[in-house]
């Protein structure tokens, strides 16, 4: 394709956010479902035992997402710089390279889980009480790690080929097999923690089957087998430029496990116990994975743009990019602030209903823990705007700043702090959260006016040459 012509670089910039924007949050917010119908299945089945069991599993999604995204938003903005810098054979060494990583870890990391599942579940914070019910669901869900981590890669990959609608279709399919498995394994057939991972799983297949597919009809280029040839430079440069999102799952998983174990000790102490404590906090973080996806899905939409733009030297159409996707941000922050403030009952219901102070509990964490979500689209979006373009120890730093660099010393000091004020620790841990939010969106917006500067002055480099 002629780089001239690309779309990419000549559509208008609210037209391509659209076109990009919306297949990628319809797909974020179907991986975000496949953690959400299981734990609606078994809370309905099983109960809050089994809803602290998927939060004691989480963790090892999330790793499977950060190597997902380490190797796909990397080799995606790997292909999109350098198609508009005009280097295709280059570029499809990203695409190959990115999907040879992606198999061959999601196989190692499956293998390990397995053979050192019990220690592992154990480390994540899992109760007596809880551990056997994460034993049965992830000695399944194991199986399926490269899959998952080859379905959720690819989507990005599929996108920077210019195809947003195909990697939604192959989000949806796996889905909407999921429901319907979920449905007959867990409340038909009453396998239950078994049968939600064995329908997660079968699911996870039939997805990373249609990335497959795509990949063999790939419509930049024929994607070669010696582009599938690992090449160390071009694996490096993957992970350079994917290392702020995979880092940021990475931080995830570390802030998780420290959250699991804080609420399992500090739970313990007060009336509530730890396996009410881990079980409201499960529903919480994955109901805010569907703001998340809606955020992430415009932040990933904006990607190819900004990086061909980019490359192409368009800082004009560059900056547009992002500061569009950063007002439509703004209003679904707006929205979903609106919806966690005023029905975090009816949410949590939704999961299954237990007694009185359960409820109370789950309804104060959930208004405190996500009370700065009007604000939580704009750290996201900064990150994955400076890894497209070109940018990544900026992103990977503000991928860092919410997770570890302030929430994660918070959740160890504030039940300290609460404690030495007379109160109860587990109460601190719901305020680590807004704190952690507030500052990580101050940091982001002194990083992107950073960025823009350094972009006016690539400009007048670029005027000068002219004339």
């Amino acid at each position: 394709m002629d780089i001239t012509k690309n779309p990419l670089g000549t559509e208008p910039i609210a037209k391509l956010i659209k076109k990009f924007a919306i297949p990628s949050i319809i797909s974020m917010l179907v991986v975000s479902l496949y953690n959400l119908v299981d734990q609606f299945f078994i809370g309905q089945t099983v109960g809050k035992l089994g809803n602290a069991a998927t939060n004691v599993a989480f963790p090892l999604t999330t790793l499977c997402i950060a190597i997902a995204l380490a190797f796909g938003i990397g080799g995606a903005s790997g292909f999109n710089l350098n198609m508009g810098a005009g280097h295709k054979e280059k570029a499809m060494y990203f695409i190959g390279n990115a999907i040879t990583m992606m198999f061959s870890l999601g196989l190692i990391v499956s293998v390990v889980s397995e053979i050192l599942l019990d220690p592992i579940l154990v480390f994540f914070g899992a109760p007596a009480k809880v551990l056997p019910f994460a034993q049965d669901y992830v000695r399944i869900i194991v199986i399926g790690q490269p899959f998952v981590i080859m379905s959720a890669g690819g989507a990005h990959l599929i996108r920077a080929d210019g195809s947003p609608k195909y990697s939604m279709y192959c989000n949806i399919s796996g889905a909407a097999i999921n429901f319907v498995l979920d449905y007959i394994f867990v409340m038909v057939l009453g396998w239950g923690m078994k049968g939600a991972a064995l329908a997660t799983i079968l699911a996870q297949f039939v997805g990373f089957g249609i990335v497959v597919n795509y990949m063999r009809n790939f419509k930049t280029a024929k994607l070669l087998l010696h582009y599938l040839k690992p090449r160390v430079s071009i694996v490096l440069r993957t992970i350079h430029l994917g290392m702020a999102q995979c880092f940021n799952q990475l931080a995830m998983m570390i802030v998780q496990i420290v959250l699991n174990k804080s609420l399992t000790y500090y739970g313990g102490m007060s009336q509530y116990g730890s396996d009410v404590a881990l079980a409201c906090s499960g529903i919480i973080m994955k109901v805010n994975m569907i703001y998340f996806s809606i955020i992430i899905g415009i932040s990933q939409g904006m990607q190819p743009i900004a990086s061909f733009n980019r490359g192409a030297r368009k800082f004009n159409r560059v900056k547009k990019a992002y500061t569009t996707a950063l007002k439509v941000n703004f209003v679904i922050s707006i929205i979903a602030f609106v919806v966690f403030q005023l029905f975090p009952s009816e949410i949590i219901s939704i999961f299954g209903k237990e007694n009185k102070m359960y409820m109370l509990y789950a309804e104060n964490f959930f208004r405190i823990f996500l009370f700065m979500t009007f604000i939580n689209g704009v750290q996201p979006l900064t990150s994955t705007f400076s890894t497209a373009i070109g940018e990544p120890v900026k992103g990977t730093f503000l991928s860092l700043t919410r997770q570890i660099i302030f929430f994660l010393p918070l959740i160890v000091a504030m039940p300290v702090i609460f404690m030495n004020m007379g109160k109860q620790g587990i109460d601190g841990i719901m305020y680590a959260a807004p704190i952690a939010d507030f500052l990580s969106a101050v940091v982001s917006v002194i990083i992107i006016n950073m960025i823009f500067k350094k972009f006016k002055k690539l400009e007048l480099v670029d005027y000068n040459k002219a004339i």
